[in-house]
Order: structure tokens, then sequence, then C-alpha cells
């Protein structure tokens, strides 16, 4: 055998239908590989395009999802799928199936016919069809036990319960409360019921970790998840059959079924999630009244026994009142309820076998109290496929009631058996119909929907105070010519047209012209008074700069005038002083000495201090 090298390229592909499965097989290879030359890289879903496309053609071995296969078979130019060996499918008969149809054959198209294909799985395909499709020649089967035998473990106890749909959360959560110290896997139909029970049991609090693993989850969450699992062992997962495939959980006791499996196959890959190497499990499925006769016919015609069991009534606790307040609490909430319910029915009504799985058989209101909801959702594709077969029924409680009444032959107005008819044969044309999403309405569409339909657009009419109708001349057409253009039923004629819009060109330049003068006259202004405003402004402050208000204090003539009339009174004395001393200057001494009291030094020196001041 020869050697692969980073040289090589890539020599060998494994496609698996899930990225956990993709990566629990890449997570193997890693510990076995680490002792050979060998390189191999995971290309799964949810990861950067960009980083695989850089290192694809450096790996020997690929481990991989469908879709994203072919993305990097459609747009990466670094692969090259001409030196390819081997073709490895894990779950073969789900990559066969109808889902990945499509995918798989424009993959098997690129690979050289030159090769080893392998299929792996516990329910493996014989169809004539699907080994053609992949061009194997002279094929062998192995498998370990013949098809005689059963292909459940020996160790594996199945059991099965009927319950009414509406004591279904009952029994699940007594379920919990009474395996605490177990790992249990719950499976469900749809992502959005794992969604609601996930959320409304972490807001009860049943005493052990709850996880919950569904396809709308990031990847990096998804990984997380199945990691945690992995490695705890008293926990519960609830999950969609994106677990049933091939995983490998380690320890794991209980798993049951809480919506009856599509058939055998998807049962046997949910039960064979434990009683793994060698060890003991538990399964129990969870049947309707209903489903009960067709689902135990189905799986006794692949060889599987299972022991029908019942609940001891006294272990039943009901949660419904604490759902119903937690739902009256959060709106959120409430809407997850409201998506549950519906994704159930629509599950119910989108399976193949009527025999085991009819919609109308199922109580509406009922089940939506159990999931806390006091009013019962609409189930509108319900009610589209009723009316598309002749019936009309106002509600989808009406709907339930009018085929209920059918097992009752008293009337023959009410029998429906010509509209089962219809449902057996029509049922893919319908349901492909109402798998398609809805179209997007836009605005161009609604438009020309409006003028097919000659839906006159609302209009906003403005009155003045005599009750005139204000025409707003922007929105009138200003030119004589368009009353001969608007009156012409032969249709559009180009050329007058064309001199509307030239005329009409003219005005509207011209009332341009004027509005953009307008904002110029509003623009200067606004710039006048800004500078008007500064100027005022300037004005004060250089007067504030310059000098000093003293307005406010008294005047010094009133002040002072007394003390001038003092002081000239003073000099008059002084002179005649002097004309003394002049005659007699031997007693100017005594005559200063005399005419100087105490008193009149005393108010001298008070003057004189209040000058200073």
């Amino acid at each position: 055998m020869n050697k692969w090298s980073r040289t090589d390229g890539v020599c060998a592909v494994v496609i698996s239908p899930t990225r956990e499965l993709a990566y629990q097989i890449f997570e193997t290879l890693k510990r076995i590989g680490r002792y050979h030359d060998f390189s191999a890289g995971l290309i799964i879903g949810g990861k950067n395009l960009k980083f695989e496309r850089r290192r694809m053609d450096q790996c020997n071995i690929l481990i991989c999802t469908p879709g994203r296969l072919l993305q990097h078979m459609d747009e990466n130019p670094l692969f090259n799928a001409s030196t390819i060996e081997m073709l490895v499918l894990d779950e073969a008969d789900r990559c066969l199936d109808m889902g990945f149809e499509e995918t798989l054959n424009a993959i098997v198209e690129n690979f050289p016919t030159d090769r080893q294909t392998l299929l792996f799985s516990a329910t493996q395909t014989n169809s004539v069809k699907d080994i053609a499709r992949l061009n194997l020649r002279d094929p062998v089967f192995i498998g370990v036990k013949s098809k005689s035998e059963e292909v459940i473990p020996d160790l594996l106890q199945q059991n099965y319960v009927v319950i009414e749909l509406e004591d279904k959360i009952t029994m699940l959560w007594s379920f919990i409360k009474n395996h605490l110290k177990q790992k249990v896997i719950v499976f469900f139909s749809s992502c959005k019921q794992v969604k609601y029970v996930f959320e409304i049991f972490c807001k009860l609090r049943p005493g052990t970790s709850l996880l919950a693993l569904y396809g709308t989850l990031h990847q990096d969450r998804r990984i997380a998840i199945y990691n945690e699992f992995t490695r705890k062992s008293n926990v519960v997962l609830f999950a969609t059959d994106i677990a049933s495939r091939g995983l490998d959980f380690p320890t794991v006791n209980w798993v049951v079924q809480m919506d009856c499996p599509e058939d055998a196959v998807q049962y046997i890959h949910r039960a064979g999630r434990t009683a793994r190497n060698k060890a003991r499990g538990d399964s129990l499925l969870v049947l309707t009244p209903f489903e009960e006769q067709g689902m135990i016919k189905e799986l006794q015609s692949k060889k599987i026994l299972i022991q029908k069991i019942h609940i001891d009534p006294k272990k039943l606790f009901s949660p419904r009142l604490k759902i119903e307040a937690a739902l009256a609490q959060n709106t959120e909430l409430k809407a997850s309820a409201q998506r549950a319910f519906i994704s159930y029915i629509k599950s119910i009504f989108l399976m193949k076998n009527k025999e085991i799985f009819n919609v109308f058989k199922l109580n509406f209101e009922n089940y939506a109290k159990s999931l806390g909801l006091i009013v019962t959702p609409r189930v509108r594709f319900l009610e589209r496929f009723l009316k598309k077969n002749g019936n009309e029924p106002k509600t989808l409680s009406e709907s339930n009631e009018f085929v209920q009444e059918d097992s009752d032959n008293d009337d023959d107005f009410l029998k429906v058996k010509r509209v089962d008819h219809d449902l057996v044969i029509n049922i893919n044309n319908d349901v492909m119909e109402l798998h398609k999403k809805n179209k997007i309405l836009t605005k161009a569409a609604a438009a020309k929907k409006a003028i097919r339909k000659k839906i006159t657009p609302n209009e906003i009419l403005n009155f003045d105070d005599d009750g005139n109708v204000i025409i707003d001349k922007r929105k009138q057409l200003q030119t004589a010519i368009p009353e001969e253009y608007e009156n012409n039923d032969g249709g559009i004629n180009i050329e007058v047209a064309k001199k509307v819009l030239l005329e009409e060109d003219k005005y509207d330049k011209e009332r341009f012209r004027e509005l953009v003068k307008h904002r110029h006259k509003k623009q200067k202004k606004k710039l006048k008074k800004l500078t008007d405003d500064d100027a005022h402004v300037d004005s004060i402050d250089s007067e504030s700069d310059g000098s000093v208000d003293l307005s406010w204090l008294p005047d010094p003539d009133d002040l002072y005038s007394s003390n001038r009339k003092t002081e000239k009174r003073k000099e008059s004395e002084t002179d005649e002083d002097d004309d003394d001393d002049i005659e007699e200057p031997e007693n100017k001494k005594a005559k200063l000495t005399s005419k100087l009291t105490l008193n009149d030094a005393e108010s001298i020196a008070a003057q004189l201090l209040a000058n200073k001041v």
C-alpha cells in the first residue's frame, strides 16, 4: 500500500450526514493518526470557509458533510478530486435518501470511477438504484448478524408506554424527577419542541443538568454541548434526530423517544445511543393511542421485540400550573410554546405513513393547554389545506371536531372518507407546496398588483380657512400639453411625452433657482444678524476695558463742600495771622497758641483723616 503524504493531495473522503458525527470521526482519527504521516482535515458547515479553503490541498483525508464538500467543489480552485482513491459514506442509508440525493449525485460525478467505495450503517441499504448511483461493481455485503436476527443489542431493554398527547409533558417531568442520577437522552421531532421544553424545564429546575442539541444552534455551541454531555454522568439531553445517527455517547442509561419515530429504521438509530460496547441500557418509546397499533406492527416487521409497560399514577407530578405561570410572566417563552405547538402539528402532518400519523386525530386544545397555552394557536397551513380540499372550517378546533364526527355514522352529511382518500393520493404535492417559503412582496410587485387590480391610492387634501382645496403646485403639471397627453386612450405617445418632460424641466429649473435665491437670502440675513450681535458685544467689551464704572459712588462736591468752606476760613484766618506776625513777631507764638483749642485740633485731625480716606 502506498503511503500518503502532504504532496499527494486529497486521497480519501469520509462523508457523514451530520456535523456532530463528522466531528466525532475527526477526533477519533486524530487519536489514531498521530502515529502516521498522513494529514486530515474537518470540513463542516458553520466553520471558517476561508481557513478551510487555504488548507484543503494539504490534507490527505477529508472528513466532511455533503453540503460543505459540494460548496468547496464549486468555489475552491485548490480542490482537486482526480487524486481521490477512496470514498467512505458513514450512515450510508441516510446519505443516500431523498434529503441528500441531489447533493450526493453532484459530489460523486466529480470523483474518479476507479476508486474504492465503503458504505457503513446499522441499517444498510440494499437498493439496486443506490448501488448504481455510486458506480459500485460486484459489491460485497459484510454484516455482523444475519438478516433474520435482531439488529438491536441484546443488553438493551426495550419498552413502550401509551399515554394521551396532553400527558406527555407531565410524564417527561415525572420521569426526570425519578431519574436524577442517570444519563438520559430525550428525542423530539422538531427543533422548536426541543428549544421550548429545554427553556421551560430550566425554569422549573428539576434538580439535574439539562442540555439541548438541535440544528439551529451555532456550530461552536453544538460542539460544546456534545463535549459537555459526553463528559458528564448525570445529565438530560433534549435532542432532535441529529443526535440519533452514529454518535457514541458513553454510559447512556436511558433513551426516551417522546415523539413517535417515522419508521423502524429511525427507531433503531435512536435506541442505539444506549447499550453500546456491551453495556446495559433502557429504551422507552412514548406512543399515543392512535399510534400504538401501526407502530408496533412496523417494529415487529423488523424483528424488533418491544414490551408494553404501564406508568404508576402515584409517581406522576403535573407541572402544568407552574408552566402556565411562567408563560404568563414571560412573553418570549409563550411565543416559544406557540412555535413548538405548530411545529409538532406540522411534523405529524408531513409524515408519510398515515396509518400511524393522522393530524386530525389529535386534540389540539388539550395539547395546547399541556404546553401552558390558555388559547389554542391557529394552524394556518392546515386551514389552507382543508380549504383547498373543499372543507372550510372557521377555526382549527372546528376542523378537529369535523373529522372526529366522521367516526359516528349517524349522519351521512358529515362523512369525510373522500377527503381521507385525497390526503393519501395528493399528499406529496400538497406537502411540497406547503413546504415552500412565502414569497417576499417587494414594493415594485405591490405597485404592479395595485395597478392590475385598479386600486386607487389614498390622497391627502389640505383646505384653507374658506374651505377651498389647497393645490400643491409642486405635484401639478404646469404645461398645457398634458391635457392632450392624459386624454390619449391609445397608449403612451413618446413624442408628446418628450415635449411634456422638456416643458416641465423649464418650470422645475426656474422653481429650483427661486429656492436657491430664497435660501441664499435666508443665509445672508442670518449672517448679518450674527455680525451685528458680535459688533454689539465688542462695543460693550471695549467700553468695559477702557474705564471703570464709578456711578455708584457718592458726589464728591456734596461730600467735601463742608471741608472746603472750613479750609477757606482757615486760609483767611492764617492771612490775618501773618499780618499780625509781621507787625508783632515777638508775640506770634502766643497768638497761635491762644487761638487753637483742644476741640479745634481734634476736629481738624478728623477732617484730614476723612480727606485721606
